[in-house]
């Protein structure tokens, strides 16, 4: 982890409403000049989704459809063939209007122990249950997102690209919280030293800043701070006092935090200082001083914005980038 990284002061999380990837491209390049994303569109269908469009990037493994979610097959069927196609339609927007573009670019995918926690061994249970079988997959995924990254590179060669993994299943992966197939029992919780050292080996794949995101409660703070990842994506509404230590020792560290603070569905919004104004009293409540502000915070939505309307998912993007830009106005 770099102390020295800078991030853009405003992107969004990943997901958007809609299946026009141009329209949705446009969108995200144009709010967020200094940090787009590749949007990711789930409204789609499988494929589209989360755990779809990261289980069609695995190398040596595939997955398809069954009634009960994503479970791993022998072989690339139509499934993999979909979610891979939608994905290089993606990168043809992204790389339509992000042409010159020299700053931050985020690109998103789910973390080892989220896919572990979603993706189904042949019998059913989720690969989580099997030790060997997470090793295999987490292996899987680092040499997809290998060459994930170097394809993002060569489309667009002048961005310091940005590696977000989503890990919304990490507490539950942690607290043995996973319920079973049958959904009487749940999986026995992971060790934590296992946990981090996987997520240390993925986060290794990657030889630029990487975010990890989760908008669950209880975001393990200290755990992704060790594995090393240079930032933590969170909803900031669900932080509570218990935090504080983890959060307060994480930033002192160099780690950004991608604070969400922008309600990812429909609704009003407060004006952009006040979207913000828990993020200024839980730095006084830290001890930390008001300049490091802009140089340790990114905003962004609470979570994705697959369940907005198209109008109200603009608007969150717009209001992003000014309530940032109150923050560094405004630290105090």
């Amino acid at each position: 982890m770099d102390d020295n990284i800078r991030f853009g002061a405003a992107t969004g999380i990943g997901s958007m409403p809609g299946g026009d990837a141009r329209e949705a491209a446009r969108t995200v390049t144009g709010s967020f000049e200094d940090f787009p994303f590749l949007p990711e569109l789930p409204a789609r269908g499988p494929g589209a989704d989360m755990i779809g469009r990261t289980a069609g990037m695995l190398v040596e493994l595939y997955a398809r459809v069954e009634p009960s979610g994503w479970r791993i097959g022998d072989r690339p069927g139509r499934d993999t063939k979909r979610a891979r196609s939608w994905l290089g339609e993606d990168l043809d927007a992204l790389e339509e209007f992000t042409q010159g573009h020299e700053g931050d670019l985020k690109v998103q995918a789910v973390g080892p122990w989220t896919l572990a926690a979603a993706l189904e061994l042949r019998n059913g249970e989720a690969a989580l249950s099997d030790p060997g079988a997470c090793r295999d997959l987490a292996a899987s995924l680092a040499e997809g997102l290998r060459l994930h990254l170097a394809e993002v590179r060569l489309r667009v060669p002048g961005a310091r690209l940005v590696l977000q993994l989503d890990e919304p299943s990490l507490t539950s992966v942690l607290r043995g919280q996973v319920r079973t197939a049958s959904g009487y029992r749940t999986h026995r919780a992971v060790d934590r030293q296992v946990v981090e050292a996987t997520l240390r080996d993925v986060i290794a794949v990657h030889d630029g800043p990487v975010a990890v995101h989760s908008c669950a409660p209880d975001v393990p703070f200290a755990l992704l701070r060790r594995a090393g990842a240079d930032a933590v994506s969170f909803d900031f509404s669900l932080l509570t006092g218990r935090d504080d230590d983890a959060v307060g020792e994480a930033v002192e560290a160099g780690v950004r935090l991608f604070a969400g603070v922008v309600p990812g569905t429909d609704g009003p919004l407060s004006d952009p200082a006040g979207s913000v104004m828990g993020v200024r009293t839980l730095w006084r409540r830290l001890g930390l001083r008001p300049g490091l502000l802009a140089e340790a915070v990114t905003v962004t939505p609470a979570c994705g914005l697959a369940g907005a309307s198209p109008a109200y998912a603009r608007q969150v993007l717009a209001h992003c980038v000014r309530a940032a830009r109150s923050l560094a106005d405004n630290p105090e």
